[in-house]
């Protein structure tokens, strides 16, 4: 029978299935050993220090590490605690774990997985509540995921250790208490593949991330005045299935992207831009964006509360791309 599990359990669960399965794979990251954001509690205990590394506070040092290990034949896992602390390490996945196997002509494979938290709308400023999904999708070479469930977090997870490219996970901490069924068994979720959520046929609403439960919760609201929403979760940045969303822009003609990031240069925007270009005609309104604003994230909470897309704000854009 499928198990209901938070968001977070599933985490330490994909963790703990591949470490069992493939004694290749090991952990390393700040603190990793202590549990300190919930993430590997237990894994110490079981597969002991060999396997799961606590490192100083040096991304740069331990990323490379990783890239090391990985063209030796390891399976590194990074839990680097929250997305902000890469900018750190920008040239060790920039230049070596993203470029290494282009380099070497194919000669060098790098199965590192990257586990970033999007630590954001809990006043953690502006330091630690950067959403930096789209930067890292700018660089090629590197895999992109974002998973907005349990069961597509621990599924895409066990996809990523065993994928042989760098792949960077994007866990949402606003999903962390969101709890649901995960299939048994060995459970895996392919990249490059939408999920569509519901099914609708007035107006298309494709949410990235913790926007995804709003953007559902909207589309729920949403019928009740008439409005038939199809909902869409990409899980998948890079690579992206640009084909189910074009599929779903040519049944019902208008679209509302939700995206937690910042507006300018978002995940929002290049979906917007794929659509602009191959999806134009079967276009009856132009596309709405619901994002954070091009500004810094601030520590007050009634400052920040309200920063991010919500099921009020997608409802109001859909309102909008339907007039």
């Amino acid at each position: 029978m499928p198990q209901k599990v938070t968001y977070l359990q599933a985490i330490r669960d994909a963790f703990a299935e591949e470490m069992g399965r493939d004694d290749r794979v090991f952990m390393m990251g700040e603190d990793v050993g202590w549990n300190i954001l919930g993430s590997s509690g237990g894994l110490l205990e079981r597969f002991g220090a060999e396997r799961v590394r606590n490192t100083p506070i040096a991304e740069a040092g331990f990323v490379g590490a990783a890239a090391g290990a990985a063209m030796t034949g390891m399976r590194p896992i990074v839990d680097m605690l929250i997305a902000p602390f890469m900018y750190c390490a920008m040239d060790q996945i920039t230049s070596i774990l993203a470029k290494s196997t282009y380099v070497y002509g194919g000669q060098a494979t790098l199965p590192v997985t990257i586990r970033a938290a999007m630590l954001y709308a809990n006043s953690n400023a502006a330091q630690h509540s950067d959403r930096p999904m789209a930067t890292f999708m700018t660089i090629p070479g590197l895999k992109i995921v974002a998973p907005a469930s349990p069961a597509d977090v621990k599924g895409l997870l066990k996809t990523a250790i065993r994928d042989d490219d760098p792949v960077i996970v994007f866990d949402d901490c606003t999903l962390w208490t969101v709890a649901a069924d995960i299939p048994d068994g060995d459970h895996l979720v392919p990249l490059g593949k939408a999920a569509v959520l519901r099914e609708g046929s007035d107006v298309t609403i494709v949410a990235i991330a913790g926007s995804v439960v709003h953007a559902l919760s909207a589309a729920d609201q949403l019928a009740t005045e008439g409005i038939s929403a199809e909902v869409i979760d990409p899980r998948s940045l890079v690579p992206l299935d640009a084909d189910a969303i074009l599929s779903s822009v040519a049944k019902t003609g208008h679209v509302v992207l939700a995206d937690p990031s910042h507006r300018t240069l978002s995940v929002a925007s290049e979906i917007a831009a794929i659509i602009s270009e191959e999806g134009f005609w079967g276009l009856q309104a132009p596309i709405l964006r619901v994002t954070a604003p091009p500004t810094h994230i601030p520590f007050s909470p009634p400052l920040e509360d309200g920063m991010y897309p919500t099921s009020g704000r997608v409802i109001d854009a859909v309102h909008r791309v339907l007039a």
